[in-house]
């Protein structure tokens, strides 16, 4: 495993991997790396000859009063995993590296118009024009032939999928299923933040998703009904915030009719203290 610091050196080097033939396999991530990442890289090494993940911290994706300070972060365990994990290149560059007046803030970014606007976007405002821009300037690095994203991040994924089809970037994106803790909830670095109490708590979330997904097997499809099922649900449990709770279409992040008659993905924004867990789940009849 190679570790690289700079935009060229990587050029450089993956340059000689494409000119002996070899696909690149690209896993974007901001490190305190999890199973859940690990998994990530697994796909791609498993689609592609070569794969490169990327550690880095994206400050255009945390507004003023978020916690970019306290993100978590371990670097040396974080190049452990990888290099167990057989991984060919790490790239973790400095935050002036990626955004070069050190400001960690650009004169260019994308945005990805309603998508990046609603849910998600609408309590975190210019967070996924964030995510957009940093995720575009890796595959301009890059160049990767496919890159491998966590379906935990769902709205994410849908921003990214846009984006490359709108920007007719020539990369394919896939969504790998979320990876689970034994007791359900989502791996996720955030959850290293959480105290002994709100780890504990926080498993109200698989526990709401699995009674959405009972009701629509019951043959519930009343949208009202199955939200109205997850917040009272959500709401048992004292330690937890709820922000949010939508039952949107599952292709395209749209409001769906009261009735359900496709997939529709349920999603749950829950704080616990200061840190805010989101997580999926598709349901299906």
């Amino acid at each position: 495993m190679q570790l690289i610091r700079t935009i060229a050196d990587l050029r450089t080097a993956l340059r000689a991997e494409r000119s002996a033939g070899k696909t690149v396999g690209f896993v974007p991530t901001m490190g305190y790396l999890h199973i859940g990442h690990l998994t990530l890289a697994k796909h791609s090494q498993l689609n592609c000859d070569v794969t490169v993940v990327s550690i880095f911290v994206n400050p255009t994706q945390f507004s003023p009063n978020e916690d970019l300070a306290q993100y978590p972060r371990n670097l040396p365990h974080d190049l452990k995993l990888l290099e167990e994990q057989g991984v060919d290149y790490v790239f973790a560059p400095e935050v002036d590296e990626m955004y070069p007046d050190g400001s960690g803030k650009t004169s260019t970014y994308v945005d990805v118009g309603d998508l990046s606007s609603i849910l998600m976007g609408a309590l975190r405002p210019n967070h996924f024009r964030g995510v957009a821009t940093v995720v575009s300037k890796l595959f301009n690095i890059v160049q990767p032939d496919k890159a491998f994203f966590g379906e935990k991040d769902y709205q994410q994924l849908a921003v990214i999928k846009r984006m490359v089809t709108d920007l007719n970037q020539p990369v394919e994106v896939f969504g790998v299923p979320t990876v689970r803790e034994p007791d359900g909830l989502a791996c996720s670095s955030r959850n290293s933040l959480l105290s002994a109490e709100d780890r504990a708590a926080a498993i109200i979330l698989p526990q709401a998703m699995q009674l959405a997904q009972t009701l629509v097997d019951q043959g519930e499809r009343s949208v009202s009904v199955l939200h109205q099922a997850v917040l009272d649900k959500l709401q048992q449990e004292a330690r937890g915030e709820v922000e949010a709770v939508d039952i949107r279409d599952a292709e395209t992040l749209a409001e769906t009719a009261e009735l359900l008659t496709a997939p529709a993905v349920l999603l749950l924004t829950v704080r616990f203290g200061k840190t805010r867990l989101i997580d999926q789940h598709v349901l299906r009849f």
